[in-house]
């Protein structure tokens, strides 16, 4: 097989991470070990970095035709009723948008009545019983006013699922959609944690929230036995190993004749007790290349080599390609990974025609800078202010005393932080540079070193413009 063939390959795999709530193609369904938890009923409260999956696994467990191969990972989920009680993607009649949802608090409901009303359509339906529907003002309203009918709604409908020995689960994601106010949100928040900490009396339904960490204000969780859906938190995050094996999983189901030709490549390179897994509608990974182990490693070299230039000093391909595209946290998202294996497929193809492996180490370094331009652009759909509050700093070479980037941001908005534009959630800690500091370090967009000095990760520092002695250089 020649490299341009698995350029073209490449190229054609199903690569987009939906963060708007399409339901994921059955191949592109990857699970690692640390999100078998985080889909179990019994995780309330799930945390997770931008592009980490939140609105990918809602998408999934809302969507019926995926229902069993998750549950081939988490059986518990076979005979498990799931409703989306709130993501990116509208859908009125189960959960109200965001107008709908500022209306309802500006009329005096408190957010707690409007979880409740969400969750009571739901179980109305499980139960066969009747509420008011015709607006969600009408539904919050009969929730407030009937709490004894509202109570056997519920029961009943614990009841029904023990009968049919069935369990409920209600999903909730993109929860900073609700509104434009730090405080409002999370108020939001922390009464739906409430309402997670509520169900939980129930023997058979239970709740499910994802949540950004800069959600995780300590005014969320300033409630009775909040530990108790706290304590039941699980992060999402991605090993090294686990972004690989996701990358191949998405390959070797490219469209024809493409996938057979990534299949080959990993046939290539597994040992002969170990095989690729036909599934009619699609095709999974042995264990050999889920972990971390060095089929995996043999099998990226087979498309990058092992080496970012002429030696192994400047970094192994393998390493490489997920390390510079990890936040200030450390954390790499797949869909920054995914990003950046595309753009150097792309420009391998453009520049390196005639190389002999499929992907050329300074492709990689490319793909690096696309990565991180698509991530600029999908913090300022999220986060507005973002991008606002980088504009001054670029050219900026870090790492650089905090002197230097407040001083940038002293000229540009002399009015202060609270000056930064944004039609979205503000800075939440707004009231001094040193604030905004912190919130960009929670985002992980900035570091502070030991020494004091502030750093950014190529993830965000190549997008947005800055510059790093020796680093990957910013895209012109």
């Amino acid at each position: 097989m020649t490299p341009q063939a698995i350029r073209q390959a490449i190229q054609e795999a199903p690569f987009e991470l939906d963060s708007t709530g399409d339901i994921p193609k059955p191949g592109t369904l990857h699970i690692p070990l640390a999100h078998r938890k985080a889909l179990t009923r019994e995780a309330v409260l799930v945390i997770g970095a931008r592009g980490v999956g939140k609105s990918f696994w809602t998408a999934a467990l809302g969507a019926p035709e995926l229902r069993f191969q998750i549950g081939a990972t988490v059986p518990e989920l076979l005979n498990t009723i799931i409703r989306i009680g709130h993501a990116a993607r509208p859908n009125l009649q189960s959960y109200p948008d965001p107008d709908t949802f500022k209306a309802l608090l500006d009329a005096g409901h408190e957010p707690y009545s409007v979880w409740r009303a969400v969750v009571l359509r739901w179980l109305a339906q499980i139960a066969d019983r009747s509420v008011p529907v015709e607006t969600w003002m009408a539904t919050a309203e009969w929730v407030e006013r009937h709490p004894e009918p509202f109570a056997q709604i519920v029961e009943a409908a614990n009841q029904k699922l023990f009968i049919d020995d069935k369990f409920g689960l209600i999903v909730f994601d993109a929860l900073d959609r609700t509104s434009h106010d730090w405080g409002t949100m999370n108020r939001i928040v922390r009464d739906l944690l409430r309402v997670a900490l509520w169900l939980r009396d129930l023997s058979r339904v239970r709740a499910k929230i994802f949540l950004r960490p800069d959600q995780m204000e300590r005014t969320v969780t300033s409630f009775p036995d909040a530990s108790k859906i706290t304590s039941t938190g699980v992060n999402l995050t991605w090993d090294r190993h686990d972004l690989h094996a996701m990358l191949w999983q998405r390959l070797i189901n490219a469209p024809e004749p493409h996938g057979a030709y990534l299949r080959s490549v990993v046939t290539s390179v597994l040992p002969t007790s170990d095989a690729l897994t036909d599934h009619g509608s699609y095709w999974s990974l042995p264990p050999v290349l889920t972990s971390d182990s060095p089929y995996q490693r043999r099998l990226f070299e087979a498309l990058a080599g092992d080496k970012m230039g002429k030696d192994a000093r400047r970094g192994v391909p393998y390493i490489w390609s997920v390390g510079h595209l990890a936040d200030g946290h450390g954390w790499t998202s797949p869909r920054s990974f995914l990003a950046a294996i595309m753009g150097a497929a792309e420009d391998s193809a453009d520049r390196y025609a005639d190389y002999p492996l499929a992907l050329h180490y300074e492709s990689l370094k490319r793909g690096i800078q696309k990565a991180s331009q698509i991530r600029v652009e999908q913090v300022a759909e999220d986060d507005p202010w973002v991008p606002a509050a980088m504009q001054p700093l670029k050219g900026i070479n870090v790492p650089c005393d905090f002197e230097t980037i407040s001083r940038a941001w002293s000229e540009t908005f002399p009015g202060g932080a609270s000056a930064i534009p944004s039609d979205h959630l503000p800075p939440q800690h707004a009231g001094s540079w040193d604030g905004v500091r912190k919130d960009l370090e929670r985002l992980g967009i900035l570091v502070t070193r030991k020494d004091d000095r502030i750093d950014m990760p190529d993830l965000y520092r190549v997008g947005f413009g800055l510059g790093r002695h020796g680093g990957v250089a910013p895209r012109k």
